[in-house]
């Protein structure tokens, strides 16, 4: 469904990701991790083409993302960015606007179907009729998922997207996610800080360090070792009930 081939990117003469490539089938969910400023938020934006990348190519489905429209792409990949604003619109108008790559002369039937449909797998429906800018940050984030999701892409991609959640919220996202990819087969590509999170709801996994990759996998890749090469901090690896658990010493 998804895949990232050879990706260098820099700020100036900084370079932040180089020769970075893997794939993502559909149905799955990736989990990019890695500390602070090792380039996870920046690959997200070059798999929407927000910055282009200087090498490398991306490809969602058959399409070439590089060299697609902006129209073409947002039917394809629905991001979600780590914080947004909120404007002063309804959650059902916030939502319904994940429409607007695929509304032709006229908001239709099959748009407010989508919309429904993404609010009620989101689970807000009783915040459909409240403004956006009234939500706290948790709510909000669930508000653009799915007006992600109302886009029918083939691809989500999510910058932290528990972020803003307590610990109950965040593994009800994680499972709605996982469901949500299972139920629709929509690949999911997301940045988690989370370890443990991780862990226990991804498909696969991929591990960052000196903006590439440096172990992807399933949660196997997870070890002593590889946590102390990545984020530099002696842990232990301990599994419980069949989920491996990650401990700082």
């Amino acid at each position: 469904m998804l895949c990232a081939e050879g990706l260098e990117f820099a700020y100036g003469r900084a370079p932040v990701i180089h020769d970075l490539s893997f794939t993502v089938a559909e149905g799955e969910i990736l989990a990019i991790m890695g500390p602070n400023g090792v380039g996870k938020t920046t690959l997200l934006k070059c798999l929407n083409r927000i910055p282009v990348p200087s090498a490398g190519r991306v490809i969602v489905g058959d399409v070439d993302v590089h060299t697609a429209s902006r129209r073409e792409i947002a039917r394809r990949v629905g991001f979600v960015a780590q914080r947004s604003d909120a404007p002063r619109v309804t959650v059902y108008d916030l939502v319904l606007l994940g429409r607007v790559p695929r509304i032709g002369w006229g908001v239709g039937r099959e748009d407010h179907r989508e919309t429904t449909r993404a609010i009620e797998l989101l689970d807000l429906g009783d915040l459909a009729l409240r403004y956006a800018d009234e939500l706290s940050g948790g709510e909000l984030q669930l508000v653009q998922i799915a007006r992600a999701l109302a886009q029918q892409p083939r691809v989500l991609v999510l910058d932290e997207p528990t972020s803003s959640l307590d610990l109950r919220n965040q593994h009800r996202l994680m499972a709605t996610i996982a469901r949500i990819a299972e139920s629709t087969l929509v690949a999911v590509v997301m940045t988690v800080h989370d370890v443990n999170l991780a862990i226990r709801y991804a498909t696969r996994l991929l591990l960052m360090q000196d903006g590439t990759v440096y172990a992807t996998g399933d949660r196997s890749i997870v070890t002593a070792e590889a946590i102390r090469a990545v984020y530099g901090i002696d842990v232990l690896v301990r599994v419980i009930d069949g989920v491996p658990v990650v401990v700082p010493r």
